[in-house]
């Protein structure tokens, strides 16, 4: 019983771990040439292959039938919040760094958060101890979020050398302000696109809740919209072309272990803890990509990256043990209530 109660922790371990991995490797995949609508196009259709003898063997028989109207709302979840949202973070981390896109990835609680405020699933009391908490929070957020995008400072380079990656390292001094600013909003836009898709996901999955068909399902109407976005910008062929190289290995790795397994992670930690705990697990990929970048991609961390990171996360954990100060009285009242 209690592995089983740990069970939702050791599972969002598991899934920032995973995106970890993809930002090094999508990073990595786009320095060696790859087409970023090309390359979400692939790790969807490969997701969906990857999805389906999974959802017919074990939930097709037991699955229910599906309406039109929740069929259109899993069309336009798939667009937002997986299609529109890969495309915009992939040009985002094409005009960043790894790290900056797992940094930013800490903005989901609070961007979930507001997106759950206007849907009433969260609440917010400005006058309790709590309220004032995740206001804290919403301004710590917004202080990292704009540390990252408009202050470098001093450089910190940590080794000389690298794994992964292109022959040179990934200076963020040489990456013109104008450039690093851009992908700094289309990141946030891309992770208020995602934190649309979780809040969004709770109610859609209790009209369809067989997980591996949902899942497959948006991994299919992604992998169409995502082809018709890609044909539409890239029509040269050449670069449709995949060789036995990074890209390959990053395509594989997004399409089978990120979008397959860890989008039918995502949803059972959703239907089990809810979204908001989902996004409390950010700071974990952050902490991995950090290391990991300097590692295999020989990033050169500045310090407007550690310290927008650090106060995104300050934020973060605020607004988390805001929402467990509101539920603590609750609990209290019921327990130190006479009994009769």
């Amino acid at each position: 019983m209690i592995m089983k109660g740990k069970k939702p922790y050791v599972v969002v371990f598991v899934i920032q771990t995973i995106y970890a991995a993809m930002f090094l490797l999508s990073k990595a995949a786009f320095d060696h040439g790859m087409n970023n609508f090309i390359f979400v196009f692939y790790r969807q259709a490969l997701a969906t292959i990857f999805l389906i003898p999974f959802a017919f063997i074990f939930e097709w028989k037991i699955a229910p039938p599906l309406s039109f109207r929740t069929f259109c709302k899993i069309f336009f979840l798939s667009l937002f919040g997986i299609t529109l949202s890969l495309d915009i973070n992939g040009i985002g981390l094409i005009y960043t760094s790894p790290t900056l896109a797992a940094a930013t990835t800490n903005c989901l609680p609070v961007i979930t958060f507001f997106l759950a405020l206007i849907l009433r699933v969260e609440s917010l009391k400005i006058k309790t101890r709590a309220g004032i908490a995740k206001l804290i929070g919403i301004v710590a957020c917004l202080a990292g979020a704009s540390t990252l995008a408009f202050y470098k400072g001093p450089h910190l380079k940590l080794l000389s050398h690298h794994i992964l990656g292109s022959n040179k390292q990934h200076d963020q001094s040489h990456i013109p302000s104008s450039t690093w600013i851009k992908g700094c909003f289309l990141m946030l836009l891309s992770n208020t696109l995602f934190g649309l898709w979780m809040v969004l996901q709770a109610f859609v999955i209790k009209d369809y809740p067989p997980k591996l068909i949902f899942t497959t399902l948006q991994c299919f109407l992604s992998s169409i919209q995502s082809l018709v976005i890609a044909l539409a910008i890239e029509r040269d062929i050449e670069k449709w072309k995949l060789g036995w190289n990074i890209n390959l290995l990053a395509v594989a790795y997004c399409g089978i272990i990120v979008t397959g397994v860890t989008y039918y992670l995502m949803t059972w930690v959703i239907e089990k803890k809810g979204p908001v705990f989902l996004a409390m697990s950010t700071p974990l990929a952050l902490i991995i990509t950090i290391f990991s970048s300097v590692i295999l991609l020989g990033d050169i961390i500045s310090l407007g990256s550690v310290l927008g990171g650090f106060l995104l996360i300050v934020g973060l954990y605020s607004v988390l043990w805001g929402k467990n100060r509101e539920q603590t009285p609750k609990v209290s009242q019921d327990l130190e209530q006479p009994s009769v």
